[in-house]
C-alpha cells in the first residue's frame, strides 16, 4: 500500500502546512537561485513494517496509510519521535495531531476565514514540455527527491509479463517514495542499485523509463499556497515515435514529449 493523494492532501491541509509539535512551517518558498525546499514528512503513528516504530501486528493494513494514523511533522520531529518510541507512544502522537488540528481550526475561527477546500493544480510555467530519459538508480531517485506525490502514465501492457513487470516497478517506486524518510543512507544506495537493475530489466522487455519534475502548488486550507513537488513519470516503449534525441553540451540523451 501507499500514501493516497486524497491522503496527503488532507493530512497537510489540516495540519495547515505546519509541524504537530513546532509548528514551523514546512514548505519553503523558492529562491532567486534556488527551488522549493519540502522540510516536512508524512510520519506513520503506527508504522507499517515489522520492527518499526510503535509497530502492531494488530494494527489493520488497511488503515495504515489513512489520514487518522498519519502525523505532519518537521524533519527533526520526525526523527525525534521515531528513535524515542517509547515515550512518544501512539496515545501521545493521536493527541498530539488532534490537538494540532484542533489548533488550525481555532486559529481560523479566530481570523474570522473559512478553509478554502484543499487542492493541488497545475501551473502552466511549470509544466515540463520535455521528460529526460532515465538511466539508472541514482537519477530516479534524485528525480524523486521530496515528492510529495508521484504522476505515473505507462504504455499499456500486451501480456501477463509485461503487466508485472512494470506494476511491480511502479509499485516499488511509491513504496520507496512513502518510507525513504525512515530509511538512512545505506539503505538509500542499495535502493539506488536495485532500480538500476530493474530499469534493465524494462529496457530488456522493450520500455524505457522518462521523467521530470514539475512543481505545482497545494491551495486552501490555512496559510499561503505552498509549493506541491510532484515527478512526471513516463514509461513507454523504446520504439515509441514521440522520443527524440536532442545534443546539449556534447552530451546526447533522449527525450519525450510531455502530454498536455
Amino acid at each position: 500500500m501507499a500514501i493516497s493523494d486524497k491522503s496527503r492532501k488532507l493530512l497537510w491541509g489540516r495540519s495547515g502546512n505546519r509541524c504537530a509539535i513546532c509548528r514551523r512551517e514546512l514548505i519553503i518558498e523558492a529562491t532567486t537561485n534556488d527551488d522549493e525546499s519540502v522540510v516536512g514528512d508524512e510520519c506513520h503513528i503506527v508504522s507499517g513494517q515489522a520492527g518499526g516504530p510503535r509497530y502492531d501486528p494488530d494494527f489493520p493494513k488497511s488503515l495504515v496509510d489513512e489520514p487518522e494514523n498519519l502525523l505532519l511533522l518537521c524533519k527533526t520531529h520526525h526523527k525525534l519521535v521515531d528513535d524515542q518510541h517509547e515515550t512518544y507512544t501512539v496515545d501521545l502522537l493521536q493527541r498530539l495531531r488532534s490537538n494540532h488540528e484542533g489548533w488550525v481550526s481555532e486559529t481560523l475561527s479566530k481570523e474570522g476565514q473559512q478553509p478554502a477546500p484543499i487542492r493541488v493544480r497545475r501551473v502552466k510555467d511549470n509544466i515540463p514540455a520535455m521528460l529526460v530519459r532515465i538511466c539508472s538508480g541514482q537519477d530516479l531517485l534524485r528525480t524523486t527527491e521530496d515528492a510529495l506525490a508521484l504522476a505515473i502514465e505507462n504504455d499499456e501492457p500486451t501480456n501477463e509479463t509485461e503487466m508485472e513487470l512494470t506494476g511491480s516497478f511502479f509499485q516499488e517506486l511509491q513504496d520507496w517514495n512513502d518510507l525513504k524518510n525512515d530509511l538512512g543512507a545505506a539503505e538509500r544506495i542499495r535502493q539506488e542499485f536495485r532500480f538500476t537493475e530493474r530499469l534493465k530489466e524494462l529496457e530488456e522487455a522493450g520500455f524505457w523509463l522518462f521523467a521530470a519534475r514539475e512543481v505545482r502548488r497545494l491551495d486552501g486550507g490555512i496559510g499561503q499556497p505552498a509549493p506541491f513537488p510532484v515527478p512526471i513519470l513516463r514509461l513507454v516503449r523504446s520504439s515509441d515515435p514521440s522520443i527524440q534525441s536532442l545534443t546539449l553540451d556534447d552530451t546526447t540523451r533522449s527525450t519525450a514529449k510531455q502530454k498536455s
